[in-house]
């Protein structure tokens, strides 16, 4: 296996391998090209989201500053809204479902670290170079969601379809659906009902 392959597969990985240090910078190169643009530029906007996050649907709006590591494994449904400073680090999948919404300050972290340090810590490879191991687990967040500000969401989570996450928020187990969840860790607090209505339509 590359070592592409063993990231998206949840694998132990060496990050500073050719491929991904390639695919990383083009990643960070196109996040940085996407922030110095302004607002009404929509052309440009897009033609570098296009490079940068070519999976994604119709509708997609991010305020930016944004910061992808390789976005090439995200995927974003249609009418999904980020405002500002949204993290993204995809060394595993990143599925995003429809018209979700996140607040400022949202990070998205699949990257994870051995607990044991002489498994974490750096180390030379046989050509010189420093490296570290890492793995990486996907994370989900179904449609119709809305994620407050300054959320952490941790690899391996999955958010149900329909829920809305609190403010400030470390998500670091599944949340399932139609729920209102918040905290550190993120527990869920209550079901989402009809009596949370604002109108009936």
């Amino acid at each position: 296996m590359t070592e592409k392959e063993k990231m998206l597969a949840g694998q132990l990985y060496d990050p500073s391998d050719e491929e991904l240090a390639t695919l990383r910078t083009k990643a960070h190169n196109l996040s940085q090209d996407y922030n110095k643009t302004y607002e009404t530029e929509e052309d440009k906007r897009k033609e570098i989201l296009d490079e940068l996050v070519p999976n994604r649907k119709g509708g997609v709006y991010l305020q930016g500053p944004i910061q992808f590591d390789y976005g090439v494994f995200t995927t974003i449904g249609e009418n999904t809204y980020a405002n500002f400073n949204l993290t993204v680090l995809d060394c595993a999948p990143v599925t995003i479902g429809d018209n979700v919404f996140f607040g400022p300050n949202v990070s998205i972290l699949t990257p994870m670290h051995p607990i044991c340090y002489k498994e974490r810590n750096m180390f030379r490879k046989e050509n010189g170079q420093m490296t570290d191991r890492e793995y990486a687990k996907p994370i989900t967040i179904g449609s119709n969601c809305w994620i407050a500000g300054n959320v952490t969401i941790c690899g391996g989570v999955t958010i149900g379809e329909g829920s809305v996450i609190g403010a400030g928020s470390v998500v670091t187990r599944d949340i399932p659906s139609g729920v209102v969840a918040a905290g550190v860790p993120c527990r869920v607090i209550r079901e989402i009902t009809d009596e949370d209505r604002m109108m009936y339509i």
